[in-house]
């Protein structure tokens, strides 16, 4: 009996509960079906969605502003000659980073402060300009964009403006301040070198001309002087070897001195620091700085070309825009840091080595001063006219060769100016570049159907309803035992709860059929004699599957009675037209009348029906009681099976308390309403008190959906599949009655 089997078959539903039946997918990664269905299902939302941003996308285009574009390319080369060293040749600069440095003062204030001011330009009436409290910000920030080609060098300046001939006229006009500039302020680290040289050689002139006069009159004074003797004396001889030597320390002073001051110089301006280190470390050696350099110039392009995104979406003074100008400035800082600290670096080691040709020449000054105390010693007035003879010499040679320097440089004011061509002079665009129609309708288009397709799933997913038989059997764990279509809604209770009996050729009738197969081969016969047919909720079409399946066993030659158990709604007196419900469970449990009284025969044979009978005002208790069990034990020895009609799970208990005294028990639902949360719900309810669920059924699916499956074979009929057409005027045949 069913009440001995309640809590083995208990502890076998709440292992499959928990997850340990073998080959069930997990209820919460389920999908009822594929994306295309999905968004099929959705195609009015994707519809509308794409159509209004299209809409949207062209209202835009047509009230947006056209704006042109005009751009001018340069090529900027730095030349700088040899200076100090005799080895040293001209150096010719392409660093990228000197390319980047010439593009931000393009953009700098200095450059279109010039351009605002220059004569015969009418930059600040411009329609772009209306206004604008700060051109110049403005013209930096928005207006005008110069890029440095990435396969070449060349420097691209381009501005946009409504005004296609006002955009080119801005560009030239930068690019003409820009030259200017140039040509004007900037100074090479030559030309600074060479004012120090030019002054030097003129101190040393006159030096030379007092030494001159003073070892002709010392000469005047003593023409006795045997000059003779001095070409086999070994003091002598010396004496002369570190004058010559003295000399080259001299001239080696002179011109680290000179150096030094014509770094601190070009350190005291920032464009003449910057010219300057760009060159210095171009020409000459590797510092450990570069690449700390190249990583914060890096950065710089990559925050500015965030600014210029963020600027085209948020205002100059938004918290966004003025947090990235924050972090340019501060790498700014941070480069400025440092050019000022290689500067200083360079001007350390120049003062090392002037220190060092100091203590050489100090040194050599020494030995000289020693060697010409002992010529003294020998002859004194030789050693006075060799002494100035000395001196006149060096100061003659270093005048030599600052001469010699001089002459090499041949250079002008002009040295280290840039090299500047205009390439390419900015035109008036043909056309607008913004807004791009083509690049708008397309991002509008695809914007379109992803929100069109981010709402289908989201409606998707907020709909709970069951839409297949794959997730009906996912969602519960147990599977779909039928798929039963829907009937017309015009049929009385009775055509629908007879279905299978008053047209057995018809779909819903092979339906019953299936399920009827599913349930005897589902379990043994002796383990499913008392069926319990149930519902998560009112009106899925439990009532009809109890009499159409109870029907569908009967005719398959099994002994097979209804029980009517739902005191709430019993709706199979109606359905069987049996009339009045005076007698029947309820009666029966009170003692009043007996069961074999109680069950009515149907028109079907083999089928018999008990009815609820009277309203009872505690349908739960009698349902519970020790005589409602006795008598289920004594019906399912009388017949094959027992189907029993029940209230649905989620409103009321009696089902539960049916469901623990069954041997199995089935599920119905109904298309596109039964959810996935209520019917979860329902099963655990039912399995909470020990309930063989043995699966589910799916009532009412619509004959233009297939999403249920198993729907396309109940085309087939009896009469059909044997080539005969169906005579719905023949008389139904009556079963005969037990």
């Amino acid at each position: 009996m069913r009440t001995d089997m309640i809590n083995s078959n208990a502890n076998l539903n709440n292992s499959e509960q928990n997850g340990s039946f073998e080959g069930a997918p997990p209820t919460s990664g389920a999908m009822s079906e594929s994306l295309i269905q999905i968004m099929w299902r959705s195609r009015w939302i994707l519809l509308i969605t794409t159509l209004a941003a299209l809409i949207g996308a062209f209202a835009y285009l047509q009230k947006a502003t056209p704006i042109y574009t005009s751009t001018s390319r340069i090529y900027v080369e730095q030349s700088g000659p040899r200076i100090m060293s005799e080895t040293e040749e001209g150096v010719m600069t392409r660093s990228k980073n000197y390319l980047y440095t010439q593009a931000e003062l393009l953009k700098s204030t200095p450059i279109i402060s010039a351009a605002l001011k220059m004569p015969g330009t009418n930059i600040k009436r411009m329609k772009i300009l209306e206004n604008i409290d700060n051109p110049i910000g403005f013209l930096k920030g928005k207006c005008l964009q110069v890029s440095v080609g990435k396969k070449d060098d060349i420097i691209s300046i381009s501005s946009d403006s409504p005004k296609p001939a006002e955009a080119a006229q801005l560009v030239n006009t930068i690019v003409d301040s820009y030259i200017t500039y140039h040509a004007t302020t900037k100074r090479s680290t030559s030309a600074e070198v060479l004012k120090i040289l030019q002054s030097t050689k003129s101190q040393r002139g006159i030096e030379l001309s007092e030494r001159l006069k003073a070892m002709m009159d010392f000469r005047k004074e003593n023409e006795g002087l045997a000059l003779e003797s001095s070409h086999g004396n070994i003091i002598l001889v010396k004496l002369e070897r570190l004058s010559t030597a003295l000399t080259e320390a001299q001239l080696a002073t002179v011109e680290s001195k000179a150096y030094v001051e014509s770094i601190k110089r070009m350190i005291a301006s920032p464009a003449n620091l910057r010219q300057y280190v760009e060159a210095e470390r171009a020409r000459s050696f590797y510092s450990p700085a570069n690449n700390e350099e190249a990583r914060l110039k890096s950065r710089l392009e990559e925050l500015q070309r965030r600014r210029a995104d963020r600027l085209r979406q948020l205002t100059a003074g938004h918290a966004a825009v003025v947090a990235i100008e924050a972090e340019i400035a501060q790498i700014n800082e941070q480069i400025s840091k440092l050019d000022e600290d290689f500067a200083q670096a360079q001007i350390v080691i120049a003062e090392q080595q002037y220190l060092v040709a100091k203590e050489k020449e100090a040194e050599l000054n020494k030995q000289y001063e020693e060697q010409r105390k002992e010529a003294l010693v020998l002859n004194e007035q030789l050693a006075q006219y060799t002494l100035l003879q000395s001196e006149w010499e060096q100061t003659k040679k270093l005048c030599d060769i600052l001469d010699d320097r001089i002459k090499e440089l041949n250079v002008t004011e002009d040295v280290g100016a840039l090299n500047i061509s205009i390439l390419e002079v900015a035109r008036p665009a043909d056309g607008p570049s913004k807004p791009q129609k083509a690049r708008i309708m397309a991002m509008a288009l695809v914007l379109g159907l992803m929100l069109g397709g981010g709402l289908g799933l989201v409606r998707d997913w907020m709909d709970q309803r069951l839409r297949s038989a794959d997730e009906v059997s996912a969602v519960l764990g147990v599977p779909v035992l039928g798929v039963v279509p829907s009937m017309p809604k015009r049929q009385d209770i009775v055509a629908r709860g007879q279905k299978t009996r008053l047209d057995s050729d018809s779909r819903e009738a092979e339906a019953f059929r299936t399920i009827r197969t599913a349930v005897f081969f589902g379990a043994p016969k002796s383990d499913t004699k008392t069926i319990l047919i149930t519902s998560p909720a009112a009106q899925d079409g439990k009532t009809t599957t109890v009499s159409n399946l109870a029907i569908a066993m009967a005719q398959a030659g099994q002994k097979t009675v209804i029980l009517d158990a739902d005191f709430r709604r019993p709706m199979q007196h109606k359905i069987f037209e049996i009339g009045s419900r005076k007698r029947g469970l309820s009666s029966v449990l009170a003692g009043v009348t007996s069961l074999r009284e109680d069950i009515l025969p149907t028109k079907v044979k083999g089928l018999h029906v008990m009815t609820c009978g009277p309203d009872v005002p505690n349908p739960s208790e009698i349902l519970n009681s020790k005589a409602f069990a006795e008598l289920l034990e004594k019906l399912s020895k009388a017949y094959d099976r027992v189907v029993i009609d029940s209230p649905p799970v989620m409103p009321v208990t009696d089902a539960k308390i049916l469901a623990a005294l069954c041997d199995v028990t089935l599920i119905v639902l109904r298309a596109e309403k039964s959810t996935r949360k209520v019917s979860q719900q329902a099963q655990e309810g039912l399995l909470s008190v020990g309930a063989n669920v043995l699966g589910a059924i799916v009532n009412d699916v619509s004959r233009k959906g297939g999403r249920y499956g198993y729907y396309s074979y109940y085309g087939y009929s009896y009469d059909s599949y044997y080539g005969r057409k169906k005579d719905k005027s023949r008389k139904k045949v009556s079963a005969a009655v037990i």
